[in-house]
């Protein structure tokens, strides 16, 4: 990893002197060390034209785990300028499950030539995978995996290690299997280095295991990945076969994948898979405007209500000034329990079951947010705008009647914050779609309801 962005800007520029005087092996030195993801990061700083002479510079091992690092464009620029006999050196390199992604990202007419000058029993194994649902666990899982019979002797088992591991994506468990290739333990390198050599693998074992299915949700594989700390997890189709693995590697982009989607969804944009500044100004507009669109149709009902209490704003017309406050107030207080919620849903700490503690709790909390924001606003509205800003308009009961909306706002706020989510998730939408923007058409709805009907009552307007 770069230790700081002048020793990154140092190397770019050593890379670019050694590249325009030609020093290719100054410039293969310089690279070698640095570890494959950094090499990556580089190449986004370089122009296109000059990558795929620098990625030729690399060790066949070292430019498989840089290609894997590199964006899909960059992959697509790489791929159509190899020749023939370059691209099979670098699938030959890739593991299965990097070699799928890749397959899953590019065009027709490049995924034919990948398919082409892959090893038949690796084109049938993409196949396989690039069936299984894209949310599944099948569709990040990798077949390249040890497996054991439980009749070996310990001895046996690390000669077939020895011999079948450097293909295998890790070998730091292995997996039992029966003749049926059905899933009936698992068992670290440590155990085995640590047992005697004619020790049977059935006695020494882990049967206690866990496990996913290939039709599981990958967000939930790669969170029991989390949760229990493993480097590695089985996967097993319904008949409990072992069908692949899914390691910690391919967890993390799935977390790193479902995370950027919720934050995207949760301010109201479609989901991107690009980097920002590679994103066109078109494609951004396509993700942006739809919402904005819903959003702003839906904030046709704030002004319907507006406009039927027209009358009571013309009676009593300091409380206009009060309703930017009321709406961002409510909207924050949304925006807070929602996030919570979401949260707590994507880690798995709450289901739909839990409504009613989760409102509950909110109900709680936006009673003592509610009294604690209505008593220093009434404070505020008394000392800064009646005395300081001298207005006489803002009697003590319009204080009143903007402090009791602001409870009741806050309540409702937090409440649609907590269970809009929750009906979400049980409907099978992405919660975080009741996110902020949401919550805050909906809230500035409710808040203006409550405000006028109040002020109806205590001002009699």
């Amino acid at each position: 990893m770069f230790e700081a962005q002048d020793g990154r800007r140092e190397l770019e520029k050593k890379i670019e002197k050694y590249f325009e005087r030609k020093q290719y092996p100054h410039l293969q030195d310089l690279l070698l060390p640095l570890e494959a993801a950094d090499i990556a990061s580089l190449f986004n700083e370089l122009n296109e034209e000059r990558l795929p002479l620098i990625f030729r510079l690399l060790p066949k091992e070292l430019a498989a785990e840089v290609f894997v690092e590199l964006d899909s464009g960059q992959q697509e620029l790489l791929i159509r300028r190899f020749s023939n006999a370059e691209l099979k050196e670098v699938l030959d390199e890739l593991y299965l499950d990097d070699t799928v992604d890749i397959v899953e990202e590019m065009p027709a007419n490049v995924v034919k030539r990948i398919l082409m000058h892959s090893a038949p029993e690796i084109r049938k194994n993409i196949n396989e995978i690039l069936k299984y649902p894209e949310d599944s666990t099948g569709s990040i899982m990798t077949t390249e995996f040890v497996d054991l019979n439980a009749a070996m002797t310990v001895e046996a088992a690390l000669k077939r290690i020895r011999r079948t591991g450097p293909d295998k994506e890790t070998i730091n468990i292995c997996y039992v299997i029966d003749g049926g290739r059905h899933l009936i333990g698992l068992l670290s390198i440590r155990t085995l280095l640590l047992a005697e050599e004619n020790d049977v693998i059935d006695d020494i074992m882990e049967r206690n295991f866990i496990s996913v299915q290939t039709l599981d949700d990958r967000e939930s594989t790669a969170q029991t990945l989390s949760k229990y700390d493993f480097l590695a997890l089985p996967v097993v189709d319904t008949e409990n076969r072992l069908v692949g693995i899914v390691t910690v590697d391919d967890a993390m982009d799935v977390i790193e994948e479902e995370t950027t989607e919720d934050i995207e969804l949760m301010a109201a944009m479609l989901p991107s898979d690009k980097p920002y500044l590679k994103t066109g100004v078109f494609e951004t507009w396509k993700a942006r405007a739809p919402w904005l669109m819903i959003l702003m149709l839906s904030a046709t009902f704030t002004s319907i209500i507006l406009t039927h209490f027209e009358n009571s704003l013309a009676a009593c017309a300091i409380l206009t000034s009060f309703i930017p406050m009321l709406s961002g107030t409510g909207g924050n207080s949304g925006t807070q329990a929602s996030t919570a919620v979401i949260r707590a849903l994507s880690l798995g700490e709450i289901r739909f079951p839990d409504l009613p503690r989760a409102l509950w709790k909110e109900s709680r909390v936006a009673v003592c947010c509610g009294l604690c924001l209505a008593a220093v606003n009434f404070v505020k509205m008394m000392i800064f705008d009646r005395w300081l800003m001298h207005n006489p308009a803002v009697t003590p009961l319009v204080a009143m009647v903007v402090c009791c909306t602001l409870v009741g706002t806050v309540l409702c706020a937090k409440l649609a914050g907590c269970a809009l989510p929750l009906l979400a998730k049980k409907l099978g939408l992405d919660p975080a779609v009741m996110a902020s923007p949401f919550i805050s058409t909906i809230v500035d709805s409710i808040s203006l309801l409550i405000y006028f009907q109040l002020a109806s009552m205590l001002l009699g307007i």
